[in-house]
């Protein structure tokens, strides 16, 4: 796809900041990976869900540091990768200052460019609109794994780019997905695109 606007890579001091005020203003930023050995795909973000480090039952940092979310307790702009289920990889921004662990997770995208590429990688796909409508589909999308894990987002191959979209006005808010009574599952921290088709199935009650 040709690219009429331009786009910036964002600076770190826009991910130096709680993950609840980074995480809608990450709506409808440009999630590239643009490898020298794979084609350049993007996605235009469409659903993101802040996690809140110590604060937050929900989060992957609240009982400390571990091997496994050490990258959530280093600087902001960096990629945290989990792998979850055992099949799947989730992508995550770091923000927020250093030691704080809190992060955003990134739960769904718009297929932008390299469409082509992204079909054959999710060739079980039936509609483009499934393409990465889920923080699983978003990164096999982006050929996003654990070996990215730790991946500078400001310097590195995969980063978020402002192309001049701006956030919703009034993004849909909701309870975030798949946490359980007791992880912060009352937390209204999900912001999503309204009736963007390429947002995640199974939306939680709540939303408005």
């Amino acid at each position: 796809m040709t690219r009429a606007r331009r786009e910036r890579t964002l600076p770190r001091a826009f991910y130096a900041r709680d993950s609840r005020d980074l995480a809608p203003d990450l709506l409808n930023k440009l999630l590239v990976a643009d490898r020298p050995d794979l084609p350049r795909v993007a996605v235009r973000l469409v659903e993101v869900e802040a996690y809140a480090g110590a604060e937050d039952p929900g989060s992957h940092a609240y009982r400390g540091e571990t091997p496994r979310n050490r990258v959530m307790f280093g600087p902001p702009g960096y990629l945290y990768v989990y792998f979850t289920y055992g099949m799947h990889w989730c992508a995550n921004v770091v923000c927020g200052e250093t030691g704080w662990a809190s992060a955003v997770l990134l739960r769904a995208g718009a297929p932008v460019d390299g469409i082509d590429v992204i079909r054959a990688r999710r060739h079980v796909a039936r509609r483009d609109r499934d393409l990465a409508s889920g923080p699983a589909r978003l990164t096999q999308s982006l050929a996003i794994t654990g070996a990215q894990n730790g991946t500078d987002l400001v310097r590195g191959p995969v980063r978020v780019l402002d192309d001049g979209v701006p956030p919703p006005r009034r993004p849909g808010l909701s309870t975030r997905v798949g946490l359980k009574p007791g992880q912060g599952d009352p937390h209204r921290w999900r912001w999503f695109v309204r009736d963007d088709p390429n947002v995640s199935p199974g939306r939680p009650a709540g939303g408005k």
